[in-house]
């Protein structure tokens, strides 16, 4: 058994009955009163989303899960199409166990998906992807130096938030827990 104290983003715990994963989380010590762990939980079944306050105390039921090696194969309407790299068996898997991971996804991409009691659970993505910039306004000659942003559109349909030296066709670095921009790739 865990505390609460023992929390990162990603894990996946019992509560309440239901397996839920850990989408952020933060370690409060309010004054003169008992630390406390306030979590944003998404429930792996339905996809809602939940917050909780924890003591740091609290015993926390982790799941025990086994990562399997898969790669993305397609979207349709509402599902997401992956094959096992070990088995190359195909499955799906709904937009609600994705999350607003998926929009860091492109075919072809590995992933590894969480598997609990023969069922899978969640996906994860690795901490960060290289993606193709499709829309954003061109950058002007001086913009550099400012150390301002701009929105820009990737290859997947998400938007990121760039330097202003970035143009379209460039490929750049993101993280996939934070939706930030990294790095232009090389």
């Amino acid at each position: 058994m865990a505390t609460a104290l023992d929390f990162r983003v990603g894990m996946i715990i019992r509560f309440g009955g239901d397996l839920y994963t850990i989408e952020d989380y933060q370690h409060r010590t309010p004054g003169n009163k008992r630390g406390f762990v306030q979590a944003k939980m998404r429930n792996l079944k339905n996809g809602r989303s939940l917050e909780h306050k924890f003591s740091s105390s609290d015993k926390i039921d982790v799941a025990r899960v086994e990562r399997r090696a898969a790669q993305f194969l397609y979207k349709d309407a509402d599902s997401y199409y992956f094959m096992d790299q070990e088995k190359h068996d195909q499955f799906q898997l709904d937009e609600s166990i994705m999350g607003q991971q998926s929009k860091y996804l492109k075919e072809g991409d590995n992933v590894d998906v969480e598997v609990f009691e023969n069922e899978i659970v969640g996906c994860q993505l690795p901490l960060t992807v290289m993606l193709r910039v499709v829309d954003t306004v061109p950058g002007i000659k001086g913009d550099t130096a400012t150390g301002g942003t701009k929105p820009a559109t990737l290859e997947t349909g998400a938007v990121v938030q760039v330097p202003l030296f970035i143009n379209e066709n460039d490929v750049v670095k993101v993280d996939t827990r934070t939706g930030e921009y990294i790095e232009r790739a090389k």
